[in-house]
């Protein structure tokens, strides 16, 4: 059923660019007892590459600035690329106490899997904490998320930030090990149902299939009235389903109430979700049939029970065999009956089926 459907982005959540990248504001604010504040919004990319994430922890935006559909993401990338940890560079001295100190590069190895030294700001960060912080509150946490640690002479602040196995530090350690653990992702756990679980899902999916080619054959309406557990006539779906189930054991161990409550394959949008691939296959062997023949189109508008205008559209076409073969192609609803309205209805029409009037 995949293949039939296209994946629509969520426009109630947009995708929240880094600080670096945030929207510019420009407020002017207007002279008067109640101030008018006017924020004009500058429309900047808000597509996040993965592929060119900022590596210095000092100059990464916070993990929170991410919108929550590619955060996950993020940290996975961030994960795969590892500790930022620049052995080569040539750390530089500051006064600490009464001499200079400086970053040590054997630290790196002593706290390989999460230590990382900025450039930027000459500062440790932890790579854990920065992905999987937000909202902790320890004490010194900060410094090794947002801030950054340099007090150099003070080495043991790197263990105590690490703690006890119940510390921040070691919660975010086991957050960063379940999100590249492939075993607990959602894909994996789909992927290792049982045989029987698929045959069952398949076995039922397809007795939903026949009851609704029977009914769109007779021309028979799905719904009905009623259709709680408790009514006499539950519609001409569920009525027909039940009829199958009755005559062939093995569906009638997988349908309706033998079904998990969250698949029962009967609810109104899976019967149009059915339905519309039975269109789009339909036309694709009518567009099969027309081949490279020349056709004519036959349009007629009327107004359905809710009084909204539509369109049907037919075409008329000479097949292979020679025989004259009309084909009902489908509904239009179109805002008026004007003639530039019923154009543009036909155009999309042909367009989704990517023919052109040239033919």
């Amino acid at each position: 059923m995949e293949r039939y459907f296209k994946k629509i982005s969520d426009v109630t959540k947009p995708i929240i660019p880094p600080r670096n990248q945030a929207e510019k504001l420009n407020v002017e604010v207007e002279s008067s007892d109640q101030p008018t504040i006017h924020v004009s919004l500058i429309p900047i990319e808000m597509e996040i590459d993965l592929d060119n994430l900022p590596s210095d922890p000092g100059l990464r935006p916070n993990i929170m600035s991410y919108s929550s559909d590619v955060r996950d993401q993020v940290r996975r990338e961030y994960l795969l690329k590892g500790p930022c940890q620049p052995r080569q560079h040539i750390f530089p001295q500051r006064m600490d106490g009464n001499r200079k100190r400086k970053f040590i590069v054997t630290w790196f190895d002593e706290f390989k899997p999460w230590l990382e030294y900025s450039i930027a700001k000459d500062a440790a960060f932890c790579l854990y904490c920065y992905l999987f912080s937000a909202g902790r509150s320890e004490r010194g946490h900060d410094a090794f998320v947002t801030e950054g640690f340099s007090a150099w002479r003070k080495k043991e602040r790197l263990r105590d930030h690490v703690g006890d196995h119940d510390s921040d530090h070691n919660k975010c350690r086991l957050t960063c090990q379940n999100l590249m653990n492939q075993a607990q992702h959602i894909e994996v756990c789909f992927s290792k149902q049982s045989e029987q679980a698929k045959l069952d899902y398949r076995c039922r999916l397809n007795a939903s299939i026949i009851c609704l080619r029977c009914l769109m054959m007779q021309g028979l309406a799905f719904r009905g009235n009623d259709e709680t557990e408790n009514s006499l006539n539950q519609g001409n779906f569920i009525e027909l389903l039940k009829v199958i189930a009755s005559c062939n054991e093995d569906i009638n161990k997988v349908v309706l109430s033998n079904a998990p409550d969250n698949l029962k394959l009967t609810a109104p949008h899976i019967q149009k979700d059915i339905i519309n691939a039975a269109a789009i296959e339909i036309i694709n062997v009518i567009i099969g049939d027309i081949g490279n023949s020349f056709l004519s189109i036959l349009v007629d508008e009327c107004r359905d029970v809710s009084i909204k205008e539509q369109m049907g559209i037919v075409i008329r076409y000479v097949n292979k065999s020679g025989c004259i073969i009309e084909r009902f192609l489908g509904l239009v609803h179109v805002n008026d009956t004007s003639a530039a309205s019923l154009k543009k209805g036909i155009d999309s029409s042909l367009r989704c089926q990517n023919y052109s009037y040239k033919k």
